[in-house]
């Protein structure tokens, strides 16, 4: 390979990698945590109660404490908590 093909390359490569990340990004913002309608096995993270910490650790349906991301605006159609309901019901 010549030296202005590995150049041209190696910025096509660094290019497309800054539009990963970007779009990345703006996934990330176009979703909110719903706390309360996880299946048993498919939260996102840990919960409120700190009794476990990983992904795909939730031991029952819609527990209160459990959470997955879902486009924004979408939790409360769903029946689903933020995550200062879920602490204030997970107290009572």
């Amino acid at each position: 390979m010549k030296t202005p093909h590995v150049a041209a390359s190696a910025l096509a490569a660094a290019l497309a990698l800054g539009l990963v990340s970007q779009a990345q990004a703006q996934d990330k913002t176009a979703k909110e945590k719903c706390f309360g309608i996880v299946k048993a096995g498919q939260n996102d993270c840990a919960n409120l109660s700190g009794s476990h910490s990983c992904a795909g650790q939730s031991s029952k349906d819609n527990d209160v404490g459990e959470w997955k991301f879902v486009a924004k605006g979408s939790c409360k159609a769903a029946g689903g908590l933020s995550q200062e309901e879920a602490k204030a019901k997970a107290k009572k």
